[in-house]
């Protein structure tokens, strides 16, 4: 089955399972509801951007909308296009591992998700500006970084494409 129908199918699901309608997540994610109705029908292919609208307007973590099965999801932003490796889940919290690329010349700002959640980086190649929006960190190869992912937050490879591992933890509902 195609990324696109998969995904889309799985938000429909989630959504129904909360009990809203079409119209109310597209509010409540500030998504035109004629985009959400394209992704749900699996004909259109959603951006990071939109899946971290989605997602937290569901009050789920990104990888509940890309895990399945055998599946290895990549999705892309403005800037930053990212694999989700790994999802592990305890009482206490959902973490995601995922393989991203910053590309250069692109920024990207990632809207507050869900109260608590956080996230760390490690820069593998080139040289990274994330973080807080107010007060992004440059992280160059080798170098590790952290930073409240509940505020705004910002992606930039500034010097060339920078490559790194995500790692994205939410809190436990």
């Amino acid at each position: 089955m195609e990324l696109a129908v998969q995904v889309g199918a799985r938000l429909r699901e989630l959504r129904t399972a909360r009990g809203m309608s079409l119209s109310e997540l597209a509010r409540r994610a500030e998504v035109g509801k004629g985009t959400l109705s394209e992704l749900e029908a699996g004909r259109r292919n959603p951006t990071l951007e939109t899946l971290y609208a989605l997602t937290t307007a569901l009050g789920v973590p990104l990888s509940t909308a890309l895990h399945g099965p055998a599946l290895q999801v990549a999705v892309s932003g403005r800037a930053v296009d990212a694999v989700l490796l790994e999802r592990f889940e305890d009482a206490d919290a959902v973490t995601e591992t995922y393989r991203v690329r910053i590309r250069a010349g692109a920024a990207q700002e990632s809207a507050a998700h869900a109260t608590g959640t956080t996230e760390r980086i490690i820069v593998l190649a080139g040289t990274a500006r994330v973080g807080p929006v107010a007060a992004p960190e440059l992280i160059g190869p080798g170098e590790h970084g952290s930073w409240a992912a509940d505020v705004p937050h910002l992606y930039q490879a500034p010097e060339g494409d920078a490559e790194a591992l995500l790692v994205v933890r939410y809190p436990a509902a």
